[in-house]
């Protein structure tokens, strides 16, 4: 059997495309290694959110194009994901030995692409289409990565055009599946033995907007998921502040499958950065839905994710983020320095870009605030009981460890001696550090 390797980068939405595209290519014969130099088809499935992922991604193009010119002219060599959609032809010019380019919106003509590249071709797909692939979709496995957690996307695309980010650019506009799908998905991944759902989306709770022949909507599907039988979780990531409806915070708090945990973006704590940013919020609406959702929902974790450097950001506007994750008590927040994109606005104000090393000194600042507020909010499970679902085994200095996840998204490290993933267990939280818990199994 021929193998594939493939290089995933970036968000879960390429995760999960990495498995759909290994599903296609196993119906046609392909063997998945984990070794590049053992593969006949290497693949990079690509990131293109920050210029760091998108150099990593050529640079290992590079590597591969080096094996194939010195000792491996057979292998097959292709580019796909989000800097395949954004680049398209302009690949084939900077690496030559690159046989073909997919792009996001047409993952499924994988097969009919590995068949013209066995015939010599190169072939670039990376046409932009206003629909999802449901139908192919419904024609092939998937090849999930062998965990507890089944990543499923419900949308695709972004509408909101963030003056620095890339997606809508890259995915395009936003497409909700059909729920029939998603749903038959999620019972054949429990079948398969996973325990934990996580419905994917640029903007997750946007969910339905689109659908011209039904009212449906995230929180819909949410309880039609928690109506399927057996012992298992559901997650939906990412959400977008403002599409956070009452209904489905409601939702999430009745549905016993869902799990306490939102991840709600902010991206700057200023409210004049935010209108530069084109986000619908200040920071007084954002902080009122979070205060709404811990009303609403005990124990609710929530994170976000926050921008250093913005171009023409003060110092006293960067302050306000550090004192946003204090003020709305973020128990987690992801971090980036501002980078900028080609094709969207914020790039094009290049006399107002941040010097390289004020947005590296800020990030430090950020990454700080983030690790005290992570250490704050888990001290607050100390001596608490609670429940886990254990997601690895392994020895660590010499003992015996599981790690398992909370409802709401904690990780916790519990001594162990048998292998006891997959499992619900409770555990007593006997301390924590700043990025987990640690537990005891409770009898």
């Amino acid at each position: 059997m021929p193998k594939v390797y493939i290089e995933t980068m970036g968000c879960q939405m390429n995760k999960s495309d990495t498995e759909r595209m290994l599903g296609m290519l196993e119906h046609f014969g392909y063997e998945e290694t984990k070794e590049p130099k053992e593969a006949d088809l290497l693949m990079v499935n690509t990131c293109s959110i920050r210029q760091l992922s998108e150099d990593k991604a050529f640079s290992l193009l590079g590597l591969w194009g080096k094996w194939k010119k010195e000792s491996r002219p057979h292998i097959k060599i292709g580019i796909c994901g989000c800097v395949a959609q954004q680049k398209a032809e302009e690949v084939f010019k900077r690496a030559h030995y690159v046989d073909f380019v997919l792009g996001t919106h047409k993952i499924y003509s994988l097969p009919e692409i590995i068949k013209r590249i066995n015939n010599g071709e190169k072939v670039c797909e990376c046409a932009e289409t206003n629909q999802t692939e449901d139908e192919k979709a419904k024609e092939y496995s998937i090849d999930r990565v062998k965990a507890v957690n089944a990543w499923i996307p419900i949308t695709e695309g972004c509408n909101n055009f963030c003056t620095y980010c890339i997606v809508p650019y890259t995915r395009g506009r936003e497409r909700s599946r059909q729920p029939e799908l998603i749903l038959k998905e999620a019972k054949d991944a429990l079948k398969q033995g996973f325990k934990e759902i996580t419905l994917l989306g640029q903007n997750v709770d946007s969910y339905g907007k689109d659908f011209k022949d039904k009212s449906y909507r995230l929180a819909d599907l949410l309880k039609e998921l928690n109506a399927i039988e057996g012992n298992f979780r559901i997650r939906f990531v990412t959400s977008y502040p403002t599409d956070i409806t009452d209904e489905l915070i409601q939702t999430a708090k009745d549905l016993d499958k869902v799990c306490e945990y939102f991840h709600i973006p902010m991206q700057s704590g200023n409210s004049e950065v935010l209108k530069k940013m084109n986000r619908r919020y200040d920071r007084e609406t954002y902080g009122k839905i979070v205060a709404k959702i811990r009303t609403m929902v005990p124990d609710v974790t929530i994170t976000s994710d926050f921008i250093a450097g913005f171009p023409g950001e003060t110092e006293e506007q960067f302050r306000d983020t550090l004192s946003a994750i204090d003020e709305f008590e973020l128990d987690y927040s992801n971090t980036a320095a501002y980078s900028p994109r080609e094709k969207t606005v914020a790039a094009k104000w290049v006399d107002k870009f941040i010097p390289e090393d004020e947005k590296i000194e800020r990030l430090a600042r950020l990454n700080e605030k983030v690790r005290e507020n992570c250490l704050k909010s888990n001290k607050k499970y100390v001596g608490r009981e609670m429940e886990i679902l254990v997601e690895s085994f392994e020895n660590h200095k010499g003992k015996n460890i599981i790690t398992g996840r909370t409802r709401n998204n904690k990780l916790v490290h519990v001594p162990c001696e048998t292998d006891r993933t997959g499992e619900f267990l409770n555990v007593k939280i006997t301390g924590c550090k700043t990025w987990y818990l640690n537990g005891e199994i409770v009898d």
